[in-house]
């Protein structure tokens, strides 16, 4: 079976619709003002809303705190709330109450010491995501281009179908699926002109990597 795709930090009608055309299976929302991809939860809505019923909607947030998720939740709708901060586990248990939506947990990576919370995690998230650490120094958690040994993730099994993130690109996804083995996919940043600036034609591009890998 072919893995699923996530695009993510989507900001325009032109992204989405390339997205939901090369029928991406999740498409993001980045609810976290120091990223270049943030939206608003209101303008999230009203954008994602052509999506409902055509691939999950992921809102992907940074430590929020309950006020922030509860607005997502009651404003966007979201099939699943992304955890790309320190968030632990209880508190995952605490975001899925309070939004009704499945849980994704990132987990950043490097070396094979950085799987050790992988299993404590899985009772806990519907999918983990499994990104490269961001280069030291960077204010942003992910999407910044940066990718990780994927020979890392060979012949590992996990209880949830999870993704590989971090560095993807049309040119290289296909190469990432068949060493990692992974099921689920994860791109932003490999899909744009300019930090935030979605590119449809890159969009369609890794969408058609990832169904011929």
């Amino acid at each position: 079976m072919s893995a699923l795709a996530k695009i993510c930090g989507l900001t325009t009608p032109d992204a989405l619709d390339a997205a939901l055309a090369g029928r991406a299976a999740f498409v993001g929302a980045v609810v976290f003002p120091n990223s270049p991809r943030h939206i608003e939860p209101l303008h999230a809505a009203t954008l994602f809303e052509r999506a409902r019923g055509k691939a999950k909607i992921v809102a992907v947030t940074v430590d929020a705190d309950d006020a922030l998720l509860t607005e997502i939740a009651l404003i966007l709708k979201p099939d699943l709330i992304q955890l790309h901060g320190h968030e632990t586990r209880e508190r995952a248990e605490r975001v899925r109450m309070l939004t009704g939506a499945g849980i994704i947990k990132v987990l950043p990576i490097r070396t094979h010491e950085d799987f050790a919370e992988a299993h404590d995690w899985e009772p806990f998230a519907d999918h983990l995501m499994f990104d490269a650490k961001p280069p030291e120094g960077s204010h942003l958690p992910g999407g910044v281009g940066a990718r990780f040994d994927w020979m890392l993730l060979a012949d590992r099994a996990f209880r949830h179908p999870w993704f590989v993130a971090g560095g993807l690109t049309p040119d290289n996804v296909a190469q990432a699926i068949r060493v990692s083995g992974a099921p689920l996919v994860d791109v932003s940043s490999g899909v744009e002109s300019a930090p935030g600036v979605k590119d449809p034609a890159l969009i369609a591009a890794f969408l058609e990597a990832v169904r011929s890998a």
